[in-house]
Order: structure tokens, then C-alpha cells, then sequence
């Protein structure tokens, strides 16, 4: 199989890999390229550790609040049933997100570079649009979540919550300063948090172990029930946040690996393990979500929940726990913080990467923030805190419109052995790659025709 999860191209292939970055592009996050040491040599915990982290990044994505509504709606209505697309799903997630870390690590470009470089100028273009027009979106969704575990928590109002949120464009800009290594320390801290929350929950649920493991066997009935299936495509559809392969093919560069062959294959198995442990944690904390609606709500008989508020409300008078919803809120608040983190990111290396445009960091992180929180405020004036549940739900169908534009060129180009040379993926994981993608590509057009004309 070769490095990782992958293959390598066939013994004897010729290709000639993709060259150096043309002239006049900058290495992709330049400030931060090559700045993590890795050791030469030591012991294999040593580089494990070294590596570690972009993969913590990456898997914020998967665990944002644009998914709570799902996992939350999925437990309540079905109990422990749709397990089995949370583990689908997130396995699909660990396939695209290693062939990106081997694009970035391989080609010495993040998608957005080897995008431009392989595209006439319109289609970087709207290639361009259709991402801004992504990370806008899912950053909606970020400051919504933040704003209402600001609210559940310390009782700030929506439209000051969502302002408060502007904020953290200088707590990235302060942890960059400082190493990338800072920020990469903040995120896991963050993830912690979470993981602890949402772990003591489940301990106060206690839901039957048998039920919970039959639940990620895969059943008939998630296709057969109309109602069971239209969540199950929510929950495959939003599986890769598209910004996350343009964010991992970047922050995989941070390491400072040697540039040649045997250090690009060592790098590429050591960044598959850090991405495939880190999701591992994002379907822990996924699967936690719809295991406590299951254990809770749909075993009380409140099949009906849900919204985040509503599951907030419910959970400690159901538990009989009064810290049980301050976890909940608490879990809430740290997915929010940590997922405007990465999307700030993802959005410098998109605009970088698709048009050269170089902006200050604080300039363009506190643009992307502005881009995303006035929207909210603007409709929590115009509608009252009922239009941002509408908002949420525009966002998450801009997500599935963009997210085709971002699979299918990076299959592409890891299968495509002008531009990979000996780290071109194996026919067999390209074929299965070119499944996943056209399964979420079919999926995510169905979500998307539901929610407009469903």
C-alpha cells in the first residue's frame, strides 16, 4: 500500500512529478512553511509528536456547529440507528483528508496553488468565488453556534454575542505571533474541552452498551424510511467542510521535513496517522452528540428535538443533572471558538493561494469575520433570534452547492501522475476516492433540491 492509507504509482513509472512553485508564487502560509522542527532521528514518539497537530486542526471541521442540529435530530427521532452514517462518513473523511496532506506534502502546493496552476484564469475565478462563498458560510454557521453558547451561558443576547465573536480574529493573529505551534496548542486545548464535556455526559446518560454498538451496523431501514434517510444524506452530505482540504493541504507544510523524496514519504505517513487519529476523535465527539439525544430524548420520548437550544433547555431536567447543560453549552462554546479559528485560516490560504493577493494577517482575518458576522447581525436585528436558525440553514446548502469544486480537483490531481510523479495514488484507492467523491457529490445535490424544493 505505501505511505499511509495510500499507494504509490506502479513500479517503473516515468511520470516527471510537478515542478517548483512558478514565479512569483509564495510558498503556501509562508510565514509558518517549514517552521515546526522535525527530528532527523530518535526515537518514532518523537516524530509521531512532531507531526502532530494539523490533523487536530483539520477534524474542528467535522465536529462544528453546523452538525449538532444533525447528530442532535438523528439521536432524538431514531435513537442509536444512524451510527452507522456517522461512522461511514467519517471514515470517507479520513480518505480525502490523507490524499490532501499527500497533495500538500507531495507537491510542495495547498489546493488553492495547484488549482491555479492547473486552470485558466476564469475558472480560478469562480473556483475562487465558490470557496470565499464556502468559508463565508460555514463561518456563519461558527458565529451563530458561539453566539448561542454565549447566550446559554452568560445570558448575552444574540446580536451581542455575535459581535463579541469579531474577537478572536486578534487571538489567531496573537497565537501566530507567537508559532504556529501556539495555535496548534490552542485548538487541541479546545478539543479537550470537548472531548471531557461531552465524556461526562455519556457517563450520566449511560446508554446501554449493546444498543450503541448494534447502532454502527449498518441497517436497511436508514435507506427504507424517507424521514431516517433525509437525515442520513445531512449527515453524509456534511461530512467534508471544503475548506478543510484547502486548510490541510497548507498546514501540513509547517513541518519541517526534508524536501526531497524519502523525507516527502515520511512526512506523508506521519501526517495519514495524525489526520486518522484526529478524526477518530471527531467521531467520538460526532457520535456522542446522537448517542445522548438517543439516550435522553428519544428514550424520554422527545422525539421532536432538534435545535441546540431546545436539546440545552431539556438535558438537565431530563438527566436530573443540573451541570449537564452547562456541558453541554461549554462544548458548544469551545466547537464555535476553535472552528472560527481554522475557517480564519483556510480563508487567508483560498485568497493567497487562488489569487496571490497578499493581505496583512490581522486585515484579512478581521475582513473574513466581518464578512461573516454581519449577515448575523443584520437578520437577528431584522428577524429576531427565529431568522438565524433560517440563516444556519442557508449556510449549510452553500456548503453542499461548493463542496463538488473542492473533491473533485483534488481526486484529480492525486491521481494524475504528471503532477504527483512517484507519489501518485495506487488505481485501486483512486477508484475508491472517485466513489467517495461522487457519492457526496450525489448526495449533497439531493440535500441541497430537499431543502429548496422539498
Amino acid at each position: 500500500m505505501g505511505n499511509g492509507v495510500m499507494g504509490d504509482a506502479a513500479p517503473g513509472a516515468k511520470a516527471q512529478q510537478w515542478g517548483a512553485l512558478a514565479d512569483g508564487q509564495q510558498l503556501s502560509l509562508p510565514e509558518v512553511n517549514a517552521s515546526v522542527t522535525v527530528p532527523r532521528g530518535g526515537h518514532w514518539l518523537r516524530k509521531i509528536l512532531a507531526f502532530s497537530g494539523p490533523g487536530y486542526m483539520v477534524s474542528v471541521g467535522y465536529m462544528d456547529p453546523g452538525n449538532w442540529a444533525t447528530d442532535l435530530a438523528g439521536g432524538s427521532q431514531f435513537g442509536y440507528t444512524l451510527l452507522s452514517v456517522i461512522m461511514i462518513s467519517n471514515l470517507m473523511a479520513i480518505l480525502l483528508q490523507a490524499l490532501t496532506a499527500r497533495l500538500g506534502i507531495a507537491t510542495g502546493r495547498d489546493l488553492a496553488q495547484a488549482c491555479r496552476d492547473s486552470y485558466s484564469r476564469p475558472v480560478n475565478f469562480m473556483l475562487w468565488l465558490a470557496c470565499e462563498a464556502a468559508i463565508i458560510a460555514c463561518d456563519l454557521a461558527e458565529v451563530i453556534g458561539t453566539a448561542i453558547a454565549l447566550k446559554l451561558l452568560f445570558g448575552i443576547p444574540l446580536l451581542a454575542g455575535a459581535a463579541i465573536t469579531g474577537l478572536d480574529a486578534f487571538l489567531v493573529l496573537l497565537l501566530m505571533g507567537r508559532g504556529f505551534r501556539y495555535l496548534e496548542a490552542f485548538v487541541i486545548a479546545l478539543l479537550v474541552v470537548i472531548s471531557v464535556c461531552f465524556a461526562v455526559q455519556i457517563a450520566l446518560a449511560a446508554p446501554p452498551v449493546a444498543a450503541v454498538l448494534a447502532g454502527y451496523l449498518p441497517s436497511r431501514e436508514v435507506v427504507t424510511n424517507p424521514a431516517m434517510l433525509y437525515i442520513a444524506i445531512g449527515i453524509l452530505g456534511a461530512t467534508v467542510m471544503p475548506h478543510n482540504l484547502y486548510l490541510h493541504s497548507s498546514i501540513v507544510q509547517t513541518r519541517a521535513y526534508a524536501r526531497d523524496e524519502a523525507g516527502r514519504r515520511e512526512a506523508i505517513r506521519w501526517a495519514t496517522m495524525d489526520s486518522t487519529v484526529a478524526l477518530t476523535l471527531a467521531l467520538f465527539v460526532n457520535s456522542a452528540i446522537l448517542i445522548l439525544a438517543a439516550a435522553v430524548f428519544h428514550a424520554g420520548g422527545r422525539t421532536e428535538v432538534a435545535e441546540i437550544e431546545e436539546a440545552y433547555a431539556l438535558l438537565s431536567p431530563m438527566l436530573g443533572v443540573g451541570i449537564a447543560s452547562v456541558l453541554f453549552a461549554v462544548a458548544l462554546l469551545a466547537s464555535g471558538l476553535n472552528s472560527t479559528v481554522t475557517a480564519t485560516l483556510a480563508g487567508q490560504i483560498v485568497m493567497e493561494g487562488f489569487l496571490r493577493l497578499r493581505m496583512p494577517g490581522w486585515a484579512r482575518r478581521l475582513v473574513t469575520r466581518a464578512i461573516a458576522i454581519v449577515p448575523v447581525l443584520a437578520v437577528t436585528a431584522i428577524y429576531g433570534e427565529a431568522g438565524t436558525t433560517r440563516l444556519l440553514v442557508l449556510s449549510q446548502v452553500v456548503l453542499s452547492m461548493q463542496l463538488p469544486f473542492a473533491v473533485i480537483p483534488l481526486v484529480r490531481f492525486v491521481s494524475d501522475r504528471r503532477k504527483m510523479g512517484v507519489f501518485t495514488i495506487s488505481r485501486g484507492i483512486a477508484a475508491l476516492a472517485w466513489l467517495v467523491a461522487g457519492v457526496i457529490v450525489v448526495l449533497n445535490v439531493k440535500l441541497l433540491a430537499d431543502t429548496l424544493f422539498g
